[in-house]
């Protein structure tokens, strides 16, 4: 039987796929304002960012673990009515982002120019990439501390305040760049310096936000006005205390579900670093058309998350409830719709690719290599909404476990695949058929995974 044209959950998952959309677009903006402007300073400037944005971007991946766990978390206490559990994970959230965050820029720091070099990097071109991570440091680490923040919001389904300060870093990154970049003259420089006030802007809002959000009810009145889930019938003596103390309960809670998500966040971005360094072992035009690429991918591939954000609210709210059914009947509109924009927007590119490579490069070497990764990009796009969605279903399941074992295994399917493609000599073309191979695989996994069904087991906490 046909899917319907509407589903009584379209309301519900636009209402919280649209924010989403918007806050998940303006996160890689930042990259893709960076590039297209650093490109036309030349192919050295814009090889450069590409081996910084390497970095960075893995960094900020792993970061993405801590978002994700707490949006699950988050969202699974808020079906149960788990008043009390909801303060008190703001706090440990903030703690756990903080520990990422500083861990991420001492990384950046104290290891980025071995990371440029292992990724083929050199000479001056790898100087100016290890330059930009030194500036860029401080930005990350609050960045990466506020991703906690930004999953609690949406696991109580705010995700329109997330939104407004992301738009606020983003506006600021905006107006710097051609300031520092062609007003003082700074070059690739500036560029770093606008991402670095942008982000610190960002990361203390959402700080100082989580912060407030796990002070104790100081009233009956406030602990009753604090959450709709307030009132739950749950004894007081089986709830952690709302303060702001580390508690290692909840942090094990946190990190069940993080280690797993964890290793399946470093196996995927393994694969990309992977895919960077054979890129760059190609070409300078190869690298800096990868960059284009990459930086295009990304900016799709988490407008089409959206839905997967949507995903992880309402599984972790609907099994939170106990309401087995409505989390399938959620779960399978959600991967209908994003499929749909996935086709579009392989649709869109695919018709659109000069007018889009003209906008980061004039140099025809550089068009040129584009040109040849272009269609397995646009191929990928339509699958690739699938695992999305998929894995915003399993991650707000807690099926954190399973992620990673899936994710682990395409990268060994994937990263060889690359290898022997690059020995091939297919160049550009190679890398990201790798890419595609480590795709598909994730789509195998995590379709046979929700077709099984063990991933639905209601309850308060899961991990």
């Amino acid at each position: 039987m046909p899917p319907a044209l509407r589903s009584p959950h379209d309301r519900e998952i636009l209402r919280l796929a649209f924010p989403a959309l918007l806050t998940l677009a303006a996160e890689p903006t930042y990259l893709l304002v960076d590039t297209a402007m650093v490109g036309h300073l030349g192919v050295a400037p814009l090889a450069a960012l590409a081996l910084a944005v390497s970095v960075l971007g893995t960094l900020s991946g792993l970061g993405v673990v801590a978002t994700y766990a707490t949006t699950a978390a988050v969202a699974r206490l808020s079906g149960a009515g788990r008043a009390d559990d909801l303060r008190a994970l703001a706090s440990q959230a903030l703690w756990l982002g903080a520990a990422v965050g500083l861990t991420g820029a001492l990384v950046a720091v104290a290891l980025g120019p071995l990371w440029i070099d292992a990724l083929g990097g050199s000479g001056e071109t790898a100087d100016d990439a290890a330059r930009y991570l030194r500036i860029a440091a401080p930005g990350l680490a609050l960045a990466l501390a506020s991703m906690a923040a930004q999953g609690w919001l949406r696991g109580t389904g705010d995700l329109r305040t997330p939104l407004k300060i992301v738009l606020l870093g983003n506006a600021i990154n905006l107006v710097l760049n051609p300031l520092l970049i062609y007003g003082a003259d700074l070059g690739l420089d500036g560029s770093a310096i606008a991402t670095l006030v942008g982000q610190l802007t960002m990361g203390a809002l959402f700080v100082r936000l989580l912060w407030r959000a796990g002070a104790p009810p100081t009233s009956v009145a406030d602990a009753a006005s604090a959450s709709p889930a307030a009132g739950d019938g749950v004894p007081s003596a089986e709830r952690p205390r709302a303060d702001r103390r580390p508690s290692l309960v909840l942090l094990r809670r946190l990190g069940a579900a993080g280690a797993f998500l964890l290793v399946r966040t470093g196996a995927l971005l393994l694969t990309f670093a992977v895919a960077s360094a054979i890129a760059s072992r190609v070409g300078e035009s190869s690298l800096a058309a990868h960059q284009i690429g990459w930086q295009l991918f990304l900016f799709l591939a988490l407008v089409l998350d959206a839905a997967a954000i949507a995903g992880q609210v309402l599984i972790g709210r609907a099994l939170g409830a106990g309401d087995v059914d409505g989390a399938f009947e959620a779960s399978r509109r959600m991967v209908l719709l994003t499929v749909v924009v996935g086709i579009l927007a392989a649709v869109v590119l695919l018709a659109l690719r000069g007018p889009i490579v003209g906008a980061f490069t004039d140099d025809a070497a550089v068009r040129d290599r584009a040109g040849a990764m272009w269609p397995l990009l646009c191929l990928m796009l339509p699958f690739a909404a699938a695992v999305f969605a998929f894995d915003g279903i399993l991650i707000g399941a807690g099926d954190a476990r399973f992620l990673a074992l899936a994710m682990t295994v395409a990268a060994l399917i994937g990263i060889p695949a690359m290898l022997a493609f690059r020995e091939a000599g297919w160049g550009i073309g190679g890398v990201w058929g790798g890419i595609v191979v480590v795709m598909a695989a994730r789509l195998a996994g995590t379709w046979w995974r929700y077709r099984g069904g063990r991933w639905a087991r209601p309850g308060a906490w899961q991990g």
